[in-house]
């Protein structure tokens, strides 16, 4: 092994323990926790070396949006996977969706609710963000009518879905009628499907 390449291997490392201690410390105490004086603390590296890594929180935080979505696409794919049926299938990625929100907080708060330092919705996001829009668009495309444009049922979608994670993580909504609310909301995308 060569020393570039030695030296590479240790930066991707220092970077994803940096990533990895972001989301841990914001999964514990909120994203207002994570200062970089914390995290250099937290993972007993100066300062200096964090922002020789990011250029400070925001691109933390989008590198843990990153990483989210490529554990998001990972969820959903494998529920759609043991999904049978276009209508089974979405209901399935609405299921998968709604309970990644609800199970890890503030990772979908990085990728979700918080401005972060990334494009979205274009042809120059992350291909992990758009690894797991496709997910849900495959899911959609496969319900879509006649004439619908399939990109933007799936972004009505999934305004849906980060609908029902968001009032229901908030209090807004109760927690208690969130499969019925899901199985509505999937019911109106796959008319005679069945979300429960």
């Amino acid at each position: 092994m060569t020393i570039q390449t030695r030296r590479e291997r240790e930066r991707a490392e220092r970077e994803r323990l940096i990533v990895t201690a972001a989301r841990d410390l914001a999964e514990a105490e909120g994203w207002d926790a994570v200062t970089t004086r914390r995290l250099a603390a937290e993972i007993e590296y100066s300062q200096p070396v964090l922002y020789s890594h990011f250029k400070g929180k925001g691109a933390i935080m989008a590198a843990v949006a990153v990483r989210g979505c490529e554990e998001l696409t990972v969820e959903l794919r494998e529920s759609a996977a043991a999904a049978e049926g276009a209508q089974a299938t979405l209901a399935a990625i609405g299921r998968a969706y709604t309970d990644f929100g609800r199970r890890r907080p503030a990772l979908y708060d990085a990728m979700c609710t918080h401005l972060v330092d990334l494009p979205f919705a274009t042809p120059e996001a992350p291909a992990p963000l758009q690894e797991a829009f496709g997910e849900m668009l495959r899911a959609v495309e496969a319900v879509a009518g006649e004439g619908e444009d399939p990109g933007l049922l799936t972004e009505t979608f999934w305004a849906g879905l980060h609908g029902l994670v968001t009032l229901m993580r908030s209090g807004r909504l109760p927690q208690e009628a969130h499969d019925r609310r899901l199985a509505l909301l999937i019911g109106r995308f796959a008319p005679g499907s069945s979300a429960s």
